[in-house]
């Protein structure tokens, strides 16, 4: 039994130093990848330490479930959220909105008509603030354009375009097959569809250069013809 706990521990410093080495060499001074230590957390996340360090922490015992290929795209796409600045933030809103909420009240105690417009400022923006961390359409937009960077990502590190699609769309797959929770799977299917719209772009952008060269062809060849023939006359 100790023999296998060591083991194990060994195989999750052995993955976690392996993904270090994916992170860009402009994230490796700032960014750390650690083994996330919540009970029943995401498969992956990252959150903001302090104002120059950001962890990304994964749960093993799910990420185990995830062939190489498919670990390393949703890597990457939570890399692409950090340089896309779309992880959550150190919140302050909640404290501001309390902040806010108890002096409307008691400012209207002894109606002092300025401190209460200042009160009901403060809960109007704090509450802004977190109805935009909660908004469900502009995380969704913030996912997929992680999902495309990711995409980039991959092809820094060797991937072609179509491993990488289909590495992210397999892992996305997966995801979807695996999780219980049905807000989450409608969350990956959409992704998924998403991402198969845009491979399904880039692959129609591929056949329309090669049908452009293909046209070409003729004329580049009869403008050689016409050449040769003005040279050698």
């Amino acid at each position: 039994m100790t023999s296998y706990t060591t083991s194990s521990a060994r195989a999750e410093m052995n993955e976690l130093r392996r993904l270090k080495t994916l992170l860009p060499p402009e994230l490796q001074s700032w960014v750390m990848v650690e083994s996330s230590t919540e009970v029943n957390p995401p498969l992956i996340r990252s959150e903001e330490l302090g104002k120059d360090e950001v962890e990304i922490q994964i749960d093993l015992a799910k990420w185990e479930n995830l062939a190489i290929d498919q670990r390393n795209l949703m890597f990457w796409h939570e890399v692409a959220r950090i340089q896309n600045d779309t992880i959550p933030k150190e919140g302050w809103e909640m404290a501001a909105l309390a902040i806010g909420l108890g002096g409307a009240v008691g400012e209207l105690w002894v109606q002092d008509g300025l401190l209460l417009l200042l009160a009901l400022s403060l809960c109007g923006i704090s509450g802004y603030r977190l109805w935009q961390k909660n908004n469900g359409e502009k995380n969704l937009k913030d996912a997929m354009e992680a999902d495309e960077k990711a995409i980039i990502l991959a092809t820094r590190f060797g991937y072609s375009l179509k491993n990488a699609y289909q590495s992210l769309g397999s892992a996305l797959k997966t995801l979807i097959e695996q999780n219980p929770k049905r807000n989450q799977r409608k969350k990956y299917e959409e992704r998924l569809q998403a991402l198969r719209r845009s491979a399904t772009r880039l692959n129609n952008g591929k056949h329309k250069i090669r049908a452009i060269n293909l046209y070409k062809l003729p004329l580049l060849l009869a403008l050689v013809v016409v050449l040769e023939c003005a040279i050698f006359n």
